[in-house]
């Protein structure tokens, strides 16, 4: 449809859609939307102890942060500790593993908050809670404790302050530091850069770990020396504002160089101190850091190119590490949680070496390894091994057609046998498993047509835990999406696609439609489930009732078609993500009844950046887009992320230019309107600059929405109004003359 022009003729189409059926009276409104318990509410941080006898979780009906528990076989959670019983209320850690005493019998609770410049939890004080009589005894210390992580024998407490690594003594209260030569923005010792915190630990801080006897721990130090820097507005609201340099290194330019140490903090190892002799360079990745049950530290190192990677298994009385498991891929190699080194030294590994995940089982020989999970189901993600029953617990889906929608939590045996499907229904499931806890499972699904729901079980059984529905809408009565595929841009080539049609529809009416999209390797829109961003797929289905047609496509590369899929995207972004929103127009047309002058489209991020891409690429197609947070130069945004696509600038520079919708800002034909939180520490508002910048040379009328304060995910307030703004300026290109 490139070149498509928008005659005057459409305006009595344009004119029409205020009289055409399919338009609510009443639709979902913005309050609704966005209200902060409107979608419901459902317990968090929901954790099991580190045998599975235990679980916890937070919730109370009254927005406070309760503390709860339930045995397995109970019928209901009962009660641990209120939030009154904080003098502020109460704020748990997480409750992972690490902050489990590795008995079940203690773990920690915290008052405080973390700022929004941070990316960990950060705590004012610090609390013991043990079950066996219900008691809550205050730490010691004086300071802000950063993510805090209990030992396993809950006699000591880790944690990170003034980029440095502490240990605090439980009994006595005392604090000792582990490291001394930390310095924020500079040397950061127990966790992570920001990078390394966005790209490699899926936003998660990371950066020391308790061995299994509580002898020692495991932590990384970062050296940022040389790492390229990002200039960010502090507060919009001072009259003389303050900024703050990020360190953020982009494709081609110095990471920070990382190194693991081990120190020995009890027993006959205490003071001791040895660096991990991990080969590779300073610009090789550290992936992963864990204790073995044997007490070995288990290390995934990936290369700058991040074309191969390997399981190391490292001494930490001598330093010394060997090769256990190695894997490439031709484009790239994915850096996840699938992998664990079982008591008897076996070791699962998941590998997309056959073109999509699946789960291998690794002898302690080094033997070659047996597939686990079958080829026709891909692996997402691996819940955890129960060795003891031979059983391994993991969620995907299957392989063919629109599989991809759903997700399934599956069970089966170390070698293999034994599949079983444990979620049962259509819709997306994620699961928390207690593998050494015969078997419990705490399962979250919710679907396009209905609600999250949290319950733990067995087998087919559950007990739900307390919730509270949603209230202020009835999500059975909004348009429920329609799954389908269509042609795709090669012979042969389905696309997965899903599609929202107004109300009281009408087939020979004409309607302007909406397209939202993202792009990328393995991304997915198409997806049975409201998805972590319930207010983004109402407001589509708001639109939907004002006399939209809503289209999602997911192109070749995404999670529908596999490693092999995404792979296509190698040196190679922007082309193969058109061809697939090419596609939904044209399927659009072929519908009859979609005015083809008044199809929008617009995406955040990634899609931001598509978005851009599809104008400049296809001018006319699009009557109007919305490019949020956008990419507008790959050389602008973080080395680990768009290295693993693009490679270095230097060798391939034509891939960074022909993908920079800077270097196409004269082709720009549609309205635009770009959109970037003045605070974004993910994608720098530079890129936005940069973008406007070349749109003014050109000559090319655009508009333009900053906010203030906000980051590449914005609070409430300023979705709702984002949210609202772009409806106004679709409204405007799409349903007004």
């Amino acid at each position: 449809m490139a070149g498509c022009s928008r005659p005057l003729a459409a305006t009595a189409a344009i004119l029409a859609m205020s009289s055409s059926p399919g338009i609510a009276d009443d639709p979902i409104a913005y309050e609704d939307i966005f209200s902060p318990t409107g979608h419901g509410r459902a317990p968090t941080q929901i954790r099991w102890s580190e045998s599975g006898a235990t679980l916890t979780f937070l919730w109370s009906e009254s927005g406070d942060r309760d503390l709860w528990t339930l045995e397995p076989g109970a019928e209901e959670a009962r009660l641990l500790l209120s939030a009154e019983q904080l003098e502020n209320g109460a704020e748990t850690l997480g409750l992972a593993k690490a902050r489990w005493s590795k008995d079940g019998s203690a773990f920690l609770v915290g008052q405080g908050e973390k700022s929004k410049y941070e990316t960990a939890s950060v705590f004012d004080e610090l609390h013991l809670y043990r079950l066996a009589d219900e008691s809550l005894t205050p730490l010691g210390g004086a300071g802000r404790f950063e993510d805090p992580r209990l030992s396993p024998d809950a006699s000591q407490v880790t944690f990170v302050r003034d980029a440095n690594l502490w240990l605090l003594d439980v009994e006595s209260g005392t604090e000792s530091s582990i490291t001394e030569d930390g310095r924020e923005g500079e040397v950061l010792n127990g966790k992570p850069d920001w990078v390394y915190w966005e790209e490699i630990f899926g936003r998660r801080s990371s950066g020391h770990w308790w061995s299994p006897d509580a002898q020692r721990v495991a932590f990384l130090r970062f050296d940022e020396e040389g790492v390229t820097r990002h200039p960010l507005l502090a507060d919009a609201e001072d009259v003389l504002p303050e900024t703050y340099d990020q360190p953020y290194p982009t494709p081609g330019t110095r990471n920070p160089r990382v190194r693991i140490g081990v120190a020995g903090v009890a027993g006959e190892v205490a003071g001791g101190r040895r660096w991990l002799e991990v080969e590779g360079g300073d610009d090789a990745y550290i992936g992963r850091v864990t204790w073995t049950p044997a007490g070995e530290v288990a290390v995934v190192r990936v290369d700058r190119e991040q074309a191969a990677i390997e399981l190391l298994l490292c001494d930490p009385d001598d330093g010394r590490c060997r090769l256990a498991v190695a894997d490439e891929r031709p484009g790239w190699v994915d850096i996840v949680d699938d992998y664990r080194v079982l008591e008897s030294g076996r070791i699962v590994w998941g590998s997309d070496r056959d073109g999509r995940r699946r789960l291998y089982l690794y002898a302690a020989s080094g033997a070659a390894a047996v597939a686990i999970t079958p080829e026709d189901l891909v692996v997402v993600e691996l819940e955890a091994v129960d060795e003891t029953a031979g059983t391994v617990f993991w969620t995907g889906h299957p392989a063919a057609g629109l599989g991809a929608k759903d997700r399934h939590l599956y069970r089966s045996s170390l070698d293999g046998s034994d599949l079983e499907t444990l979620s049962g229904g259509p819709g997306w499931s994620s699961s928390v498993v207690a593998a050494d806890g015969g078997g419990w499972v705490i399962s979250h699904s919710s679907s396009i047509r209905t609600p999250s729901s949290t319950a733990v079980r067995r087998g087919r059984t559950p007990v739900l835990l307390p919730s509270q529905a949603a209230t202020d809408y009835s999500l059975a009565a909004l348009p429920a999406w329609q799954f389908l595929t269509i042609p795709g841009p090669e012979e042969a080539v389905e696309l997965p696609a899903r599609i929202l049609r107004p109300p009281d529809f009408n087939p020979n009416a004409s309607y302007p439609a909406i397209m939202y999209h993202y792009g990328g390797p393995a991304s997915q829109t198409v997806q049975n489930a409201l998805g972590s961003r319930p207010y983004r797929d109402l407001w589509h289905r708001r639109q939907a009732q004002r006399g939209y047609v809503v289209l999602n496509v997911d192109n070749e590369a995404s999670a529908y078609f596999g490693k092999n899929g995404a792979e296509r995207l190698h040196r190679r972004f922007g082309e193969l993500e058109l061809a697939g929103q090419l596609a939904g127009v044209a399927y659009l047309e072929s519908l009859g009844y979609v005015d083809t002058q008044r199809i929008g489209i617009w995406g955040w991020s990634g899609g931001g950046t598509n978005t851009l891409y599809s104008l400049l690429h296809s001018p006319g197609t699009w009557a109007a887009g919305v490019a949020g947070a956008p990419v507008t130069d790959w050389r602008l945004y973080d080395s680990i992320w768009t290295e693993r696509y693009l490679d270095h600038p230097d060798h391939h520079p034509y891939v960074y230019r022909d993908s920079s919708p800077l270097t196409w800002a004269d082709t720009l034909e549609d309205a635009l309107l770009l959109v970037h939180g003045c605070s974004d520490e993910n994608v720098n508002p530079h890129n936005t600059i940069m973008m406007s910048k070349a749109l003014i040379e050109a000559g090319k009328q655009f508009e333009q929405a900053l906010y203030p304060d906000e980051k590449h995910g914005f609070s409430r307030k300023a979705k709702r109004h984002f949210y609202e703004r772009m409806e106004a300026f679709f409204d405007r290109h799409l349903r007004e003359p």
